[in-house]
């Protein structure tokens, strides 16, 4: 262990925790804890058995990760994880939970930000840059890509997937999967068009932005993606609609 432990915080002696951590008054560091360097977990924060994380990750007040799912059949007994990346912030109130299969983990990426009360459940997967605003809440199996933007009170449906650079409009409910690239809102939720702002700051211009244009009106009008030239993002695109997909995926605003 290191300095800058609050004595108030209670800390099991069988957790890991790394060099130059801080840790705030009344948290909670449980058994089988894995905790990198250069993170800080402040007051009243608690992390539960079987959780690792990496380096540089800031963990607010009243965040629990690690408690046991939210799944009626899942044996207390069985042993699964939380397992969490560098460089992540977690606001106040946030919870994670660990999976529901035996030696299997929930896992969130590096550099994510997730705001007050917002929520990972059990056997979800986040991945790298993404955020959740304020009251998200996702279901189980639940895949996130990377560098997705989820806006404030979004919900998901388990064993939705969400691609890698879409972006969720502020209090839609998603019950089917959503397109990489794209923006998608509304009651039922639908498809409006590219994630624009958010592909050209993440440096997707050029052609390789038309050609996601492109397939997009492609998609809408259910033809093939095959006449369009190779560029990374359309075989990403290509690959995600390769894989058979649990929910279905939502459809598209309807143009007038």
């Amino acid at each position: 262990m290191t300095q800058n432990i609050h004595p108030s915080a209670w800390i099991s002696p069988d957790a890991k925790i790394g060099k130059n951590v801080k840790i705030g008054a009344f948290a909670v560091i449980e058994n089988n804890v894995e905790i990198g360097v250069n993170s800080t977990i402040q007051a009243h924060a608690v992390i539960q058995s079987f959780t690792k994380m990496g380096s540089g990750n800031v963990i607010h007040p009243h965040v629990v990760l690690g408690d046991l799912p939210q799944d009626i059949h899942f044996n207390p007994e069985t042993i699964t994880w939380l397992e969490i990346g560098d460089n992540n912030t977690f606001r106040e109130g946030f919870t994670a939970h660990r999976a529901t299969v035996e030696n299997s983990a929930t896992h969130i990426g590096s550099d994510c930000y997730f705001m007050n009360n917002s929520h990972v459940a059990h056997d979800c997967s986040v991945g790298n840059k993404t955020i959740f605003a304020n009251n998200v809440a996702i279901g189980g199996h639940v895949e996130i890509g990377n560098n997705v933007f989820m806006g404030g009170a979004v919900v998901v449906h388990q064993f939705c997937r969400v691609g890698s650079f879409a972006i969720v409009q502020g209090t839609t409910g998603l019950n089917m999967d959503v397109i990489p690239f794209t923006l998608i809102g509304g009651r039922p939720a639908r498809h409006y068009r590219l994630n624009s702002v958010g592909l050209r700051r993440n440096g997707i211009t050029g052609e390789r932005y038309d050609v996601l244009s492109k397939a997009f009106r492609l998609l809408r009008t259910k033809r093939s993606l095959d006449t369009l030239p190779e560029t990374e993002e359309l075989n990403f695109l290509k690959e995600w609609l390769a894989v058979k997909s649990k929910r279905g995926v939502h459809s598209f605003v309807e143009l007038t």
